[in-house]
């Protein structure tokens, strides 16, 4: 005879299996189902939390995150040894230090290396062999740690130089806020231009027109300064509509050919993309990633961190 919270576990899995799949599960059959886990994490995953063809993104964004704020929590604490150690007489040997910067050959190995070679691992595995269920969750995962790895450096990539600690390194903070919110829009369902769905009848030409005009409202935002709103736009249309509609910055390309010296617009573009506008963004930067502790003139006098002998990759 089958427990009454069985019972119940069988007619909720009957609905869901049958021809009303999608039907929405009470609460009272989950306060019910408790005691048999993996098929309720079955049931309230695919009806009321995440699709299931998304649960990948969620590894590749949980993955993605948790590495961002590892990565620079280590970073910092090995930057705040580094100014203690230089104001100590008696510095602790490197050999002593389990967090420090890897070596090899003499050579300082960015994390970003690791990173970009991750990403290329799991990219041939995920080619090669179309793992499916755990293997390929782990892939997800494996690709959200390489991605993260990489783009905290991404200001290095960019500036061929060691800028981590510098101003331009809040770049990469940039880069690594940019790729989160792609991922996690990703996750809730949004599509990016409706790639894949079903138009409802839609006669092909005006379904083309409509991602032509996203695509243009997304161009728009882009050349005016505003790459994270243009980005998401990409999913949702609307923001993109609104970015393209507002002011641009003024340091933008749309700005410097539009805007013309002294013209009113320009004013009001300074005016709200002015000190305090940056102000507020570098706080946002500093709190994730550390406030910079070197100059762009230091960077220019020193060109890496290494030792005399040793070079930086």
């Amino acid at each position: 005879m089958l427990a009454p919270w069985a019972a119940d576990l069988r007619d909720v899995r009957e609905t869901h299996l049958g021809d009303h799949e999608g039907a929405l599960v009470t609460g009272t059959a989950y306060g019910r189902m408790d005691g048999v886990r993996a098929a309720g994490w079955t049931v309230m995953t695919e009806q009321t939390l995440i699709d299931p063809r998304r649960m990948d993104v969620m590894w590749v964004l949980l993955a993605f995150v948790g590495t961002s704020l590892v990565t620079r929590m280590i970073t910092r604490y090995i930057r705040h040894r580094s100014h203690r150690a230089g104001n100590s007489p008696a510095p602790v040997p490197a050999r002593r230090q389990v967090i420090k910067d890897v070596r090899l050959a003499g050579i300082h190995v960015h994390h970003q290396v690791w990173g970009i070679l991750l990403v290329l691992l799991v990219g041939l595995l995920a080619f090669g062999f179309s793992p499916e269920g755990t293997a390929r969750s782990l892939l997800a995962a494996a690709f959200g740690i390489g991605a993260a790895l990489a783009l905290d450096e991404f200001a290095m990539w960019l500036h061929l130089d060691d800028v981590y600690w510098s101003a331009e390194g809040r770049k990469s903070i940039s880069a690594l806020m940019v790729a989160a919110a792609i991922c996690a829009v990703v996750l809730v369902g949004a599509n990016p231009l409706g790639i894949g769905d079903d138009t409802d009848g839609l006669a092909t030409p005006w379904a083309a027109a409509i991602v032509l005009v996203n695509l243009a409202l997304v161009a728009v935002c882009i050349w005016k300064g505003k790459l994270l709103l243009g980005l998401i736009g990409l999913f949702f249309p609307f923001l993109a509509f609104v970015g393209a509609w507002r002011l641009a910055k003024p340091e933008s390309p749309w700005g410097k050919r539009r805007y013309a010296p002294g013209s009113a617009k320009l004013d009001r573009s300074r005016q709200r993309f002015g000190e305090r506008y940056e102000l507020r963004w570098r706080r946002v930067h500093d709190v994730l990633g550390g406030a910079p502790s070197i100059s762009g003139d230091a960077i220019d006098a020193v060109p890496n961190e290494a030792s005399p002998g040793e070079s930086s990759v």
